[in-house]
């Protein structure tokens, strides 16, 4: 990795960590504002990552690599969207019956 992609990546880790901190231990009256600007924050990027996840034509995931892609969509994107803002796991699709 470059030094530019480590120190990017410690800043994600150390927002998801002041993050971490926020949740534990609630909100303080003066934390907030900030409570809210990171929840609203929070919500338009994963707004933001699965619009660029949505199906093609083909019903298969347009941004995941090709190799992934193989499978229909929903994608892994969007299955661990579900199980992480769900809090559960995905629901089974029904089955299809063949005649």
């Amino acid at each position: 990795m470059r030094p530019a992609d480590d120190s990017l990546r410690a800043e994600v880790l150390r927002r998801l960590a002041m993050l971490d901190e926020l949740a534990e231990n609630g909100p303080t009256e003066s934390e907030l504002p900030l409570a809210r600007t990171e929840l609203s924050r929070l919500a338009d990027g994963w707004r933001m990552l699965l619009e660029v996840h949505q199906p093609g034509s083909d019903g298969r995931c347009r941004a995941c690599p090709a190799r992934l892609r193989r499978r229909r969509w929903p994608c892994r994107l969007w299955r661990t969207a579900y199980q992480h803002l769900i809090g559960e796991p995905e629901p089974r699709p029904l089955r299809r019956r063949r005649h």
